[in-house]
């Protein structure tokens, strides 16, 4: 494959991943932006399990990973029984995690408002908030890891289609649920969860449609050398995901501690900014499923081209993407709350950390690099050094003992996206070099 091959490929596979991703972010926007029309104590109840959330949601994607550099490697030496029982692995292991963090996250639900230090008024909307959402974790789960089978075969439109049916019912929801019925915050979170429901049946059934991936009850008999190829990626990346979970969630809960106002204005600056670093992970599923079929075509000179192509388009997308951030930063906090001085302080933060978006999506590529090589310990060493080592450690000292702004929290922020990313840049370096 040329360089020019390699570009259009990922071109090709990553623009529905993308277009994938900007609707995962607009069903975040739709729930930001309605709940942030109800008030400052609705946006905070919303906003202080959120990291939990993410806690709880990404883990399934731990195991995604795995389960697409598994399946996109067997994809590309054509080994179709394999690909079958890979996908039996999957669904059983989608299904238990799914199961095991609902019941967990529904007995912390009470609790978690408390430990986020969250004003007392809001905690128990927080909570019901809370609970609603995680009963839905096992199609979360689904929907994650039967998704990531379905792009370790290059398939990246099923997933968008089934993300636009998500989030087409997520909005028609929310306005029932939230304007019609009056329900307010437990309205959005019913209107999230419904969505979630759907997108994880869905998920299921088109992997089922694929000759592929479609299994019987022998292929979901245990096997060492499946689990083991899943668990060597998984659990590296499954660790990567709790120490970046968790230290977002003390990250938050320090910031929550500094008031209502000013949380509200990180929180919604948080999530505005996720749609500027979508075409970084739109290129990292593609990049990671093209490699993981260039190692299972044993095509070194492939694997070369999609590397080095990959890095160069993500560079200038990234840069158009925190140029854009800067200047749109005032009037995208205006969609998401009414509150003049929450939107002021949240396009500050924007425009500090527009700067560092290359590196975030340099971050991103070389994660994607990493994955579909099969090399997810480089990442989880990188993940926990600079989260705990820089953000976390820093923004202690700037909200605990220097007793700073949300300015400098946000810098800690932006030195550690900068570190991951040049200390990813030299693990590459050092691993082309070999």
């Amino acid at each position: 494959m040329s360089e020019k091959s390699a570009a259009k490929e990922l071109i090709l596979l990553s623009l529905p991943t993308v277009t994938e991703n900007i609707m995962n972010t607009l069903l975040q926007y739709v729930d930001t932006a309605m709940v942030g029309r109800l008030g400052q104590k609705a946006t905070a109840a919303v906003s202080t399990t959120t990291t939990i959330g993410w806690l709880a949601g990404a883990m399934p994607y731990a195991v995604a990973i795995a389960s697409l550099y598994a399946t996109a490697r067997e994809n590309g030496a054509g080994n179709i029984p394999k690909l079958k029982k890979i996908s039996a692995h999957s669904f059983i292991i989608a299904l238990v995690m799914g199961l095991i963090l609902t019941l967990t996250c529904i007995s912390l639900s009470p609790f978690i408002p408390i430990w986020m230090r969250s004003n007392p008024n809001i905690r128990t909307d927080a909570s019901n908030y809370f609970t609603i959402v995680s009963s839905v974790l096992v199609f979360r789960s689904l929907s994650a890891i039967m998704g990531a089978q379905l792009r370790g075969l290059k398939d990246t439109k099923t997933p968008m289609l089934i993300n636009f049916g998500g989030n087409v019912l997520n909005m028609i929801l929310n306005t029932v649920f939230i304007y019609v019925l009056k329900m307010g915050v437990t309205g959005a979170a019913m209107g999230s969860a419904i969505s979630y429901v759907f997108m994880g049946s869905a998920m299921s059934v088109a992997c089922f449609k694929r000759e592929e991936l479609a299994f019987t009850f022998a292929h979901i008999k245990p096997d060492k050398r499946i689990l083991k190829d899943i668990f060597s990626v998984g659990l590296p990346s499954l660790m990567t995901t709790l120490v970046s979970c968790l230290g977002y969630v003390f990250f938050a809960g320090m910031v929550s501690g500094m008031g209502t106002e000013i949380f509200a204005a990180h929180s919604i600056a948080v999530t505005a900014e996720e749609f500027f670093y979508i075409p970084g992970y739109g290129l990292r599923t593609a990049t990671s499923s093209l490699i993981g079929n260039a190692i299972g075509e044993k095509n070194i000179k492939k694997q070369r081209n999609i590397e080095k192509v990959s890095i160069m388009l993500v560079a200038g997308l990234m840069l158009v993407s925190g140029i854009l951030l800067f200047f749109v930063a005032y009037p995208l906090m205006r969609i998401f709350t009414n509150e003049e001085p929450v939107a002021r302080l949240g396009a500050q933060m924007l425009r500090i950390v527009a700067f560092t978006e290359p590196f975030f999506g340099l971050t991103a590529i070389l994660e994607g690099i990493f994955y579909g090589m099969g090399k997810a310990k480089r990442i989880f060493i990188t993940e926990s050094a600079s989260m705990w080592g820089i953000r976390i450690l820093f923004t202690f000292f700037v909200t605990e003992v220097w007793h700073l702004g949300l300015k400098e929290v946000w810098y800690c922020m932006v030195a550690d996206n900068i570190t991951k990313a040049v200390v990813l840049m030299i693990l590459y370096l050092r691993k082309k070099d070999k």
